[in-house]
């Protein structure tokens, strides 16, 4: 990646240009979740709402509910209400495909939002994926720089899963190649989900003798999963990073059982997801959007315009991070804290 769109950079993008052409033409945005039931999305959805809000547009969604095959027909109901342009959470990166196309046959932009979906018809927004994993390893590694690792990683059919992992890689690469660090275990995690990780856990476990010594988990719901299962064996306290900035893993964070959360400011990626929609069905070419940048890091070297925020990791010492931001109420992340964590002071 050239370069990030930084969260001040996302901060000072300008709704005055979207909103004029709201005037002329109240658009319509269509939002295709992949699994809403999930917490961080909660988020993302009010900062969407009200980007589109302030730029005159109307927000219509669909959950595809942990099903691809849903998000097909999902995509063609909010295609059939009459949205002028998609943001898409995809929840397969290979069956989105059609979905894709059928927006294209009707002259609907589309947002891939989050989560690669890897056409140059679609314009990419996330965080730098690769960044985060390679933040979870360097503050993993550093409160345990060598022994076995447990990788439990995010669902096979999400690319981001694949990004994380280079990112991890890149960090513990060369001291895996000397034998100072020993991936023990690594599993993908059907649909992200905390109960399927912490089987993954409990399944690593048992194949290692329990001989763990930290474990990089590809988000907070299935670091919780892990943590779950290390407690499960008296081993609560192991180094384990995730990321998301869900709730429950900052308290986490603040009482020493989860090392870091690396946090992806959801705001700013549903109100730039938002704003970019809004310019493409006004018109605006993929490649003219304010911020973008051409990026070909996927799978298949396709050409993309893209734009990448920049995470925020958030460990014992910097709490005060997510709580000065009003993301997090100062008694909801500090309850059970160690006495250490001064922004609980």
């Amino acid at each position: 990646m050239n370069k990030l769109w930084t969260v001040a950079a996302a901060a000072s993008m300008s709704l005055t240009g979207y909103a004029a052409l709201a005037d002329a033409h109240a658009p319509v945005v269509g939002v295709s979740w992949s699994n809403f039931q999930e917490e961080r999305w909660k988020t993302d959805e009010a900062a969407i709402k009200a980007a589109l809000e302030a730029a005159g547009a109307t927000y219509i969604s669909a959950d595809a509910q942990a099903s691809a095959a849903k998000q097909l027909t999902d995509v063609e109901a909010l295609i059939a209400q009459g949205a002028d342009a998609l943001i898409i959470l995809a929840m397969d990166k290979d069956a989105i495909g059609p979905a894709i196309d059928a927006a294209a046959a009707e002259g609907i932009p589309v947002v891939g939002y989050d989560r690669l979906i890897e056409d140059e018809r679609a314009f990419y927004i996330t965080f730098d994926n690769k960044g985060v994993g390679r933040i979870i390893a360097e503050t993993v590694v550093a409160a345990q720089p060598d022994g076995n690792f447990a990788i439990i990683k995010g669902d096979k059919g999400d690319p981001n899963a694949l990004f994380l992992l280079e990112g991890m890689m890149e960090v513990i690469g060369d001291d895996v190649a000397a034998g100072t660090i020993t991936i023990a275990c690594e599993a993908f995690t059907d649909g992200w989900k905390p109960d399927n990780a912490q089987r993954n856990m409990e399944q690593c476990l048992t194949s290692t003798n329990n001989e763990i010594d930290a474990v990089l988990a590809e988000n907070d719901g299935m670091a919780g999963g892990v943590i779950a299962a290390l407690a499960a064996q008296g081993m609560e306290g192991l180094p384990v990073g995730g990321q998301d900035g869900d709730h429950a893993a900052l308290n986490r964070v603040a009482r020493g059982t989860q090392t870091v959360s690396v946090w992806k400011d959801a705001r700013q990626l549903g109100a730039g997801a938002a704003q970019v929609a809004v310019a493409l069905a006004g018109g605006t070419a993929l490649g003219d959007i304010e911020g973008a940048q051409s990026w070909s890091g996927g799978e298949n070297g396709v050409e993309m315009s893209a734009i990448f925020l920049e995470p925020t990791p958030v460990r014992a010492d910097n709490l005060e991070v997510v709580i000065d931001a009003g993301h997090i109420a100062k008694d909801k992340v500090c309850e059970g804290a160690m006495d250490s964590v001064a922004a609980c002071q």
